[in-house]
């Protein structure tokens, strides 16, 4: 007897999907990853949301690995795609057109260029009245990105939840992933007294100006949290 799929109507979402907005179940386990199940597609025209990976991770100065965030993230993403998320009374999906844009390109062998290139990246989307979504890749990325951003709205408010302010001297083109804020306060990409860092943990005497929520003042509050 065959099996009835009412329930999981459908089977690689990210590439059947009937419209933009079609949140049709599929196995948790199985079928082509996209986020959250969304069509995976290059095609903006219709998009207000557009997510895509920046798998870059060689400016890190510790552990690598995360260039396999964004791979990670969508398989993660399947096991919140089969309904709406509680206690939301609505599909978020139903409301946004979402798409899963697939992730920036570089060519890791010329790491000179990675910073132009996820900005190039970036500009493709924004240029299209499309907000976009990242997900990374080490802290870096964040300038590149930043710096789209501004490019297309002005200088922009920054919320950061961190152990670090990231905000260390560094020269101009070196690539590092604890200095981008210092970079973005510098080029004029944030207005850092708008700007909140939040859970900072880690000494630094140059906190170029943004408002700091450090680890002490935050954690009473999430150790209170109380789902009940």
């Amino acid at each position: 007897m065959s099996g009835d799929n009412t329930m999981y109507g459908n089977i690689d979402n990210a590439f059947t999907a009937k419209s933009i907005n079609d949140s049709s179940s599929e196995y948790n386990y199985a079928g082509a990853l996209s986020f959250a199940r969304r069509r995976y597609t290059k095609d903006l025209s219709e998009a207000e949301l557009a997510v895509t990976g920046i798998p870059f991770d060689t400016a890190t100065t510790n552990r690598p690995g995360t260039r396999f965030g964004p791979r990670g993230v969508r398989a993660a993403s399947t096991e919140v795609a089969w309904q709406r998320n509680w206690p939301w009374e609505f599909d978020a999906f139903d409301c946004l057109k979402t798409i899963d844009y697939g992730d920036c390109f570089f060519d890791h062998g010329y790491p000179q260029n990675v910073p132009i290139e996820i900005q190039a990246h970036a500009k493709k989307i924004l240029d299209s009245d499309t907000a976009m979504l990242s997900i990374g890749g080490d802290h870096f990325l964040t300038l590149p990105l930043l710096r789209a951003h501004a490019e297309k709205h002005g200088p922009v408010s920054l919320l950061h939840f961190d152990a670090h302010t990231d905000t260390w001297e560094d020269e101009e083109g070196r690539i590092d992933h604890g200095t981008m804020f210092y970079h973005a306060v510098k080029e004029g990409l944030v207005i850092p007294e708008e700007s909140v860092q939040v859970g900072i943990r880690t000494t630094n005497d140059k906190p170029m100006g943004f408002n700091i929520l450090d680890a002490k003042i935050v954690q009473p509050y999430v150790c209170n949290f109380d789902l009940g």
